[in-house]
């Protein structure tokens, strides 16, 4: 059984694979995505999502992973799609689901290997 940490751990991988899987279905493209509110709100879901689970992670692995993810601004972007949805900057959003998230995911992968 993995501890509650690697828990969600798995369940933050799940969410970058749901955002990468939503890409795939809309299209690599910002121009796509600025003008889909669908597709901006599933890709923030799985971001706010991310941002919830991040915050149940303990004190101590977020220390001990701090040198490989940056776990604060992972929160802070659940805080800003949480309560400023409505006036989110896209582009943001955007960067964040394609230079963020396959980062985030590798890490995760990283740290299941082998303790699934």
């Amino acid at each position: 059984m993995l501890s509650p940490d690697l828990q969600r751990i798995q369940h933050i991988r799940d969410y970058c694979i749901e955002i990468e899987k939503t890409i795939l279905r809309y299209g690599n493209s910002f121009e796509i995505f600025d003008s889909d509110k669908d597709y901006q709100r599933s890709v923030s879901f799985s971001i706010f999502q991310i941002g919830e689970l991040s915050n149940g992670l303990s004190p101590e692995f977020r220390e001990e992973t701090a040198a490989y993810v940056q776990w604060n601004p992972i929160r802070g972007m659940r805080n800003l799609v949480a309560h400023s949805y409505g006036s989110m900057n896209r582009e943001t959003i955007w960067l964040t689901a394609i230079n963020d998230i396959p980062d985030l995911k590798n890490f995760c992968e990283e740290q299941l290997t082998g303790k699934e």
